[in-house]
């Protein structure tokens, strides 16, 4: 498993630079960003800035495993919880879960992420959680580290579940997620699932959390009422979509909304 972001970043063998701007929208740095093709509209415009960064440098450090594991234990208020992205699901909509697979090293709390393969029918080549659909009445929590067994290889044993954060939909599989967030003993040893997975790698919650790796848009599709899209901005990687609504949930529990 890789290292990325930060001075522990790891290049990843036959990216591509990051496409062109559409829509007035500005194009992340040639240092950042990935060979993913985000289909952006026209319409698109500059968002605010990140939710955390008012707070000086060193409060958005130390974000370490015990520190999320407080966090999600205290209650959130109806303020903390996520915007919708779009209008809601229909009723149709098929459960699923994802797993956060947490673990520290070098005092900073780092998160596992997967890059999907290029040829699924779905979100290709994107960077997600590992995670699926859930079968029959399976609870998020059982299929979260299921899914992560299958897609990465990860033993379920070690892992010690911490909580929930808000769940989150997706449109192109018409999945409703819950993301369980899951901590362990240390950095673990993966196989990647290559009919699922292309690369797994793992960033520092302290690295998605610094000035200029995190920017917000305002879409609109359709004809419907606009909505923010996030974006985190990764030596190699553009985390958007759903994984990126995650983790800025994750980072607003920690360091606050």
């Amino acid at each position: 498993m890789d290292r990325q972001g930060g001075l522990a970043s790891s290049a990843v063998e036959g990216s591509d630079p990051p496409a062109a701007t559409t829509g007035g929208v500005p194009a992340p740095t040639p240092t950042r960003g990935g060979r993913q093709v985000i289909p952006r509209p026209p319409s698109a415009r500059p968002g605010a800035a990140a939710p955390w960064s008012a707070l000086a440098g060193p409060r958005r450090r130390g974000i370490t495993t015990t520190r999320v594991t407080a966090a999600l234990a205290r209650p959130r208020g109806t303020g903390e919880t996520l915007p919708p992205s779009r209008a809601p699901l229909p009723e149709a909509a098929l459960p699923a879960a994802v797993l956060v697979a947490l673990f520290d090293e070098e005092g900073e709390a780092r998160v596992v992420l997967t890059r999907r393969a290029a040829h699924l029918r779905a979100h290709r080549g994107e960077v997600s959680f590992p995670g699926g659909r859930l079968d029959g009445e399976e609870t998020p929590e059982a299929g979260a580290l299921r899914e992560a067994a299958e897609e990465i290889g990860l033993d379920p044993r070690p892992v010690t579940l911490v909580g929930r954060l808000s769940p989150v939909s997706t449109y192109a599989s018409a999945s409703a997620i819950t993301p369980v967030v899951g901590v362990l003993p240390g950095r673990p040893p993966v196989v990647p699932n290559a009919a699922e997975v292309e690369h797994v790698f793992d960033v520092a919650l302290a690295e998605l959390a610094d000035d200029g790796v995190f920017r917000e848009e305002w879409w609109s599709i359709a004809g419907a009422a606009p909505f923010p899209v996030w974006f985190f901005e990764l030596p190699d990687d553009t985390v958007w979509g759903a994984t990126a609504r995650i983790l800025v949930d994750l980072l607003r529990v920690v360091l606050g909304p």
